[in-house]
């Protein structure tokens, strides 16, 4: 019954290395996918430590939401080739920042109402290994934000 167990516990360390080593290895194709994105497009980007970079071109006033704050932003997302998968169009949108994707919970905070800019946002804070509806799996995701208010 123990070698049973032993070779149970050596299959499950095997496989959690595994797949830190592909999350560790999407995470640096990732960056140099969004490193390389910033180069082309000469933005002025402040990586967060997450993986996470933030472009402020309009600083905005008052007070940074909380991570769980309710929000009222105008956004367009879209992949580093352009190709748009989502925007809010003539109408803002209206949500809580505990209902969102990690890089929005994470990257929104940094404005202000008002205030404008980009989140880039590697594949782990996105949508992960999961394809979802248009956006495929391990996407880095852009996305330009208009805060124009939080409670």
């Amino acid at each position: 019954m123990k070698l049973v167990q032993s070779i149970a516990l050596i299959g499950i360390l095997l496989i959690s290395f595994s797949c830190k080593k592909d999350n560790d290895d999407q995470a640096a194709i990732d960056d140099k996918i969004i490193k390389d994105y910033i180069a082309e497009n000469s933005l002025d980007a402040e990586p967060t430590g997450t993986g996470l970079y933030v472009v402020i071109n309009e600083e905005g006033s008052g007070f940074n939401p909380t991570p769980n704050a309710s929000v009222t932003v105008f956004y367009k997302g879209y992949f580093t080739d352009g190709d748009v998968f989502d925007e809010t169009g003539s109408e803002p949108i209206s949500f809580r920042l505990d209902q969102v994707i990690q890089g929005w919970k994470e990257g929104i905070p940094y404005f202000k109402p008002g205030g404008s800019g980009i989140l880039l946002i590697p594949s782990a804070l996105g949508y992960g290994s999961e394809k979802v509806g248009d956006i495929p799996a391990n996407s880095v995701l852009i996305f330009d934000i208009e805060l124009i208010a939080a409670n």
